[in-house]
């Protein structure tokens, strides 16, 4: 791709960068694809553009960890590009669409021609990927052991390596059925051949809860983290539940993935109430979550700030943690030297009501608004 032929100056925002403990009014200067400079004041390079951001916060470019962007070639794939420019989103780590039979295409027709917005995938267990699910037609991708192929989908994560950042397999009523637990024991082998993490969704028993939890290494992600009940992270008292608290203790890294059915609000209060925040906010966006009750990343990170999280951490969720998860630690940071991504909106106050997926309504005070894109030093949107 190539490098942006002149500066880009953004002055005077509130520039949040966790990796960096940076809160503060300044200045930022992108050169050559890259973050030049952070300061106030910083001098205008010639013919520079130059950008005045005060009033808007600018984070490092934002990361969804959990998305579903193979948009054209599955039922439940939405639009990133069109996503990125209302959500100020960079950076969309795919879900395991894609398995190991439709990955090529994938890639040829979606995750290239959306440059220089980014798609890192997660490579379903599943040879077929999500091949079916939509409002009429659901069928789980890992209830049929047929289709999941351990050494073609350790195959083409090794021929693709330079994109894929983990293995993806789902589990649960809805998406393993009567396979239960054993497809995640497969992905993990194919998680240990290739030296990638894995994300591992659970849904309704079986499995258990606990059955899945004792499984996960350090660097797995379990997504769907504050998934209402069943299967919920925290009891009937709103305590967290012991198999939870110790493999946060090993690593294992938690991650909302909101999605449709899959973020409550009275399991988040819990969660919340005993201190244990997500280590990602992901928005699950698909076809069945674009129109709510996900939306977007924006729209997820803001409904957390109405339960009470505060700004600086919801965008370390988004950014540096993101990077950490998928072991990109080029992204989700602004410092000099950094890929030149940048995230900007608005936190504007005005009463806005906030829906989970079981139905519930709260009120928050204050709503994100995109306000522009920074992709590789240069203003995309």
């Amino acid at each position: 791709m190539p490098e942006p032929t002149r500066d880009l100056i953004l002055r005077g925002g509130r520039v949040i960068d966790p990796s960096q403990g940076l809160d503060r009014v300044c200045d930022i200067r992108f050169s050559g694809g890259t973050v030049a400079a952070i300061g106030k004041g910083l001098p205008a390079t010639p013919g520079a553009d130059e950008r005045d951001v005060s009033g808007q916060v600018v984070t490092p470019g934002l990361i969804d960890l959990h998305t579903h962007v193979y948009w054209g070639g599955t039922s439940i794939g939405v639009d990133a590009v069109e996503i990125a420019r209302k959500s100020a989103t960079a950076t969309f780590v795919d879900a395991g669409t894609a398995g190991a039979g439709n990955f090529p295409g994938f890639r040829k027709h979606v995750i290239e021609p959306a440059l220089p917005v980014r798609i890192l995938p997660l490579l379903n267990l599943s040879f077929p990927g999500i091949f079916a699910f939509s409002k009429t037609v659901m069928v789980g991708e890992a209830e049929d052991v047929r289709l999941l192929d351990m050494r073609e989908c350790v195959r083409v994560a090794r021929e693709h390596r330079d994109l894929i950042v983990g293995i993806k397999v789902r589990v649960g009523r809805s998406a393993s059925g009567a396979a239960g637990i054993a497809p995640m024991d497969m992905a993990l082998e194919v998680a240990e051949e290739t030296g990638l993490p894995l994300m591992a969704h659970l849904d309704h028993n079986p499995p258990a809860r606990h059955e899945v939890m004792q499984r996960l290494r350090k660097g797995d992600i379990l997504t769907h983290c504050f998934r209402p009940f069943p299967n919920a992270p925290s009891d009937a008292q709103g305590r967290v539940r012991p198999e939870i608290i110790a493999a946060r203790e090993r690593g294992v890294v938690f991650d909302i993935g909101h999605g449709g059915g899959s973020c409550g609000f009275v399991t988040s209060r819990a969660m919340l109430a005993a201190g244990f925040l997500p280590d990602v906010i992901s928005s699950d966006v698909h076809i069945l979550s674009i129109d709510g009750p996900a939306f977007d990343l924006l729209h997820t990170l803001a409904k957390f700030h109405a339960l009470g999280m505060e700004l600086p951490a919801l965008v370390a969720c988004a950014t540096v943690n993101a990077a950490r998860a998928i072991r990109r630690p080029e992204l989700g940071t602004l410092q000099v030297g950094a890929i030149g991504d940048a995230s900007l909106f608005e936190v504007i106050d005005e009463a806005t009501p906030y829906t989970d997926v079981m139905g519930e309504v709260i009120q928050g005070q204050r709503r994100f608004a995109a306000r522009g894109l920074v992709l590789r030093g240069a203003w995309w949107n």
